[in-house]
């Protein structure tokens, strides 16, 4: 069968066919070439196989976005192929080629989940490509990944997810605040920081800091910086956030939980555009894009006094919000197959789950969001006894899930291990100075560094080495 060449419109690649890979099967050489050969000149990245069972051990390697299949083949027809692919995948779209004498297959075929039935021969490109468009824009492929460079880690195909980024991706050039809402594991960090990528100041510096993480004292010195000496335990000038971010992006993430004195202390910075450190005499000028973010009802804390009206509408210029995993239901197949991917990339053991489990985990609402999609997925991974994960481990993995929630101990644990952690850098490892920012004991912080084993003669090396940086300046 000749080859036939496509449409001058058609031949060159566009954004929305480069990068999207698409897998052919068929026991048919003369069928394998030609329509690899137009794929391809298409912009796809193609591969073929001659028998289901190459394809579906290509499967995991080479993660097509689009499958097009023979439904008469020898070892493994188009209807069994078309099941082991929706066990692998249940949402990746299947294409399926047939002589007009398969009509009932077709039909059969058609229940079974196919995207689009199409017959032999095909002499013209133009109504398979069409028909391997309309595909992988009807699961949202081009969308998701190939068009989605502003945000490729934010994985999706659901409308509003599309729609919010979007949105995000227009604001992206602005200068304005944004201001990000949404539940806790939503990911409005990665949204943030696909915001400050595309935007003009994303050569500079992008800084996160949770506002909820640390005490007021701390978080006051993070923000804003301090002088030596401004109180006990500053041992050393201390820049802070907004002057390390300047021209760039500062991401204050649970800005809901910022205590009311700084709140007042954040909303000088954004009328006046400059920062005062703790300690010092005058302001410092700065040019910091902010981007907040709260699990919290912003509104409904202004209207009970909790947060000041004046800073929400500073922040608050141009909301956006990251949905619940619940709203997005669609995107949990591919975030499954995703995680999974991720799994088998790291420990180089392909996995997949049963169609039970499969279904199962796409109808919950998933209280703990995408983070909680992940643990539950990659706690499946390691404990699977076998390549395909049953409905029972995730059955138990999503009751340990829900019982993973921090115990007060565990929460205070890691609170005070992080709250070492910044005293010690703030007074360069002085245990004295510690102690007394602490307000304990030299001998009971002593203690404490050693259960959360911290030793400070690593902050006391940072100093050092500042300290010969700057003597080698001086002398030069």
């Amino acid at each position: 069968m000749p080859k036939e060449s496509l449409p001058e419109e058609q031949s060159t690649p566009t954004e929305e066919t480069r990068s999207l890979r698409i897998l052919i099967v068929d026991d048919d050489e003369v069928i394998l070439v030609m329509v690899s050969a137009w794929l391809a000149e298409a912009g796809y990245e193609v591969e073929t196989c001659n028998t289901g069972e190459s394809a579906m051990a290509l499967l995991p390697e080479f993660r097509p976005h689009l499958v097009i299949t023979d439904l008469r083949m020898d070892d493994m027809d188009g209807i069994t192929l078309l099941k082991e692919i929706q066990s692998f995948n249940s949402v990746l779209p299947v294409i399926m080629l047939s002589g007009t004498a398969d009509i009932s297959d077709a039909v059969r075929a058609t229940h079974q989940g196919i995207f689009e039935f199409l017959t032999k021969p095909i002499d013209h490109p133009e109504k398979l490509l069409e028909c391997v468009k309309s595909a992988l824009n009807y699961v949202g492929t081009s969308s998701s990944e190939a068009e989605n460079s502003f945000a490729p880690e934010i994985i999706h195909r659901s409308t509003i997810m599309a729609t919010m980024l979007n949105q995000a991706k227009r604001v992206a050039r602005a200068r304005s605040s944004v201001f990000i809402g949404g539940e806790t594991g939503t990911g409005k960090e990665l949204l943030a920081q696909a915001i400050h990528r595309a935007s003009p100041r994303a050569d500079e510096m992008f800084l996160a800091v949770n506002c909820g993480a640390l005490s007021e004292q701390l978080l006051e010195s993070e923000l804003f910086g301090h002088e030596k000496g401004a109180f006990t335990g500053a041992v050393r000038k201390n820049l802070g956030l907004f002057q390390a971010a300047n021209g760039g992006t500062l991401f204050l993430d649970e800005v809901g939980d910022m205590p009311a004195s700084l709140q007042v202390k954040l909303l000088r910075v954004l009328q006046e555009g400059q920062v005062k450190p703790v300690g010092a005499i005058n302001g410092v000028p700065v040019d910091v894009r902010i981007i907040s973010a709260t699990h919290r009802d912003l509104e409904v804390e202004v209207k009970r006094g909790e947060f000041r009206e004046d800073l929400f509408y500073r922040l608050n210029v141009i909301p956006l919000y990251m949905p619940a995993l619940k709203e997005r239901g669609e995107d949990i197949p591919l975030l499954l197959d995703h995680f999974l991917n991720m799994h088998a990339e790291e420990d180089g053991e392909t996995m997949r789950f049963s169609p039970e489990a499969l279904d199962y985990l796409a109808s919950l609402p998933w209280p703990g969001n995408v983070r909680q999609l992940q643990n539950v997925v990659e706690q499946c991974s390691v404990l699977s006894p076998s390549p395909i994960i049953p409905l029972s481990l995730v059955k138990q993995s999503l009751r340990e899930s829900e019982n993973k929630f921090q115990t007060l101990a565990q929460a205070r644990k890691e609170f005070d291990r992080n709250y070492l952690l910044r005293v010690m850098n703030m007074v360069a490892g002085d245990e004295d100075q510690a102690a007394s920012v602490a307000g304990c004991e030299p001998a009971e912080l002593e203690e404490l560094l050693k259960t959360h084993n911290i030793n400070p003669a690593r902050f006391r090396k940072v100093v050092e080495e500042d300290a010969v940086e700057e003597d080698s300046i001086h002398t030069v």
